[in-house]
């Protein structure tokens, strides 16, 4: 959809650069892309002419110059994602379009623990896939905090950089924690022998949100 307005706009290019994929389903507030385009009137007005030919679940929210040799992705220092539980014993449309209705409620504090241990660097290899044939699967996790909103728990991941399909995964085995049908012992064993996969499924990718991508400290 970006790349048809920016053909409207003149952009001639085969395809734009981000800051990472996501899985289908899953939301993003803070995506990155870079582009080259011939444009004389500023960001603020591409900004609001790439709004007007994009649909409304589609926005820009800003555009600035960027530097010479800047890639999305390879610029990048970390990234912070957002997964959301609706803790709730009724359905809710709407809010379930964004998040993972779980009732009864999970263990708060076993959520908690499980998230804990996969602070630092370690080989992620059993929650996730390389993002390329032959890549390597080590990570360092700098954030895994939890908060509360209403009903709602987030929590929020930060990292330099994530597997295919990592967050979620990740997620699903803290829920599996949480629930006690897993033991959090089960969470080490994989981070200690990354070719044992997770065998739980991974949390639906509505509750995903890539937040923000983090250039500078």
């Amino acid at each position: 959809m970006l790349e048809q307005a920016l053909r409207k706009l003149g952009w001639q290019a085969a395809s734009l650069r981000a800051a990472g994929r996501t899985d289908t389903g899953v939301h993003a507030l803070g995506q990155v892309v870079a582009y080259e385009l011939a444009w004389g009137r500023g960001p603020d007005r591409l900004t609001d002419a790439l709004n007007s030919h994009l649909p409304p679940d589609l926005a820009v929210r800003s555009t600035e110059l960027a530097p010479i040799g800047f890639h999305p992705r390879f610029s990048a220092l970390r990234r912070r994602y957002c997964y959301r539980l609706l803790l709730s014993d009724r359905a809710d449309p709407l809010v379930e379009r964004f998040a993972w209705r779980l009732w009864p409620q999970p263990d708060l504090e076993r959520l908690a623990e499980a998230s804990r241990l996969f602070l630092g660097e370690h080989d992620f290899g059993s929650f996730g896939r390389p993002t390329r044939p032959g890549g390597n699967t080590v990570r360092r996790l700098w954030l895994a905090e939890w908060s509360q909103e209403g009903e709602q728990l987030c929590l929020r991941l930060e990292a330099d950089s994530f597997l295919n399909r990592m967050v979620r995964r990740m997620v699903g085995a803290i829920v599996s924690v949480g629930r006690g049908s897993a033991g959090s012992e089960e969470i080490e064993a994989r981070i200690r022998n990354p070719s044992q996969g997770w065998p739980g499924r991974p949390a639906p990718a509505r509750g995903l949100c890539l937040e923000e991508v983090i250039y500078s400290e």
